[in-house]
């Protein structure tokens, strides 16, 4: 099985009074198992040209598991950015070079997940899924 390896960094040295520095690292499991989740949708990217709701991942097609998604608003001009929805419910907005690792259970049709582009220009969100 594959071994994939996610890991997080926060550093400041003036958020807190004290410099704030941690890490996270986890090895992407199956649920409930500690097998490695082995396949992927791979590294992409979507270039929107309109204000029009576009599915990412539809729900239907990937079935219940310990699905993670990894996205990044690729855009330098912040205000361009992406909504994020899943479920028709928002989960918040990507702006400028923000990204996001969450998990995701696709076991239905309407666990579909859904980008929003904030304008009809250009917009380039960066993306990949692993599930079971």
């Amino acid at each position: 099985m594959a071994t994939i390896t996610a890991s997080i960094t926060l550093a400041s040295p003036d958020l807190i009074s004290n410099a704030l520095a941690f890490t996270s690292t986890t090895n992407l499991s199956t649920a409930g198992t500690s097998t490695g989740i082995s396949n992927t949708a791979g590294l992409a990217r979507k270039t929107t040209e309109s204000a029009s709701q576009y599915i990412l991942f539809d729900g239907d097609a990937y079935g219940n598991g310990a699905h993670k998604i990894y996205l990044k608003n690729t855009e330098t001009n912040a205000a361009l950015y992406f909504t994020i929805e899943i479920n028709s419910e928002q989960m918040g907005k990507l702006y400028a070079g923000d990204w996001a690792f969450f998990p995701w259970e696709a076991n239905a049709d309407t666990n579909d997940i859904k980008i929003t582009p904030s304008t009809s220009a250009s917009h380039t969100l960066e993306y990949m899924l692993f599930f079971e």
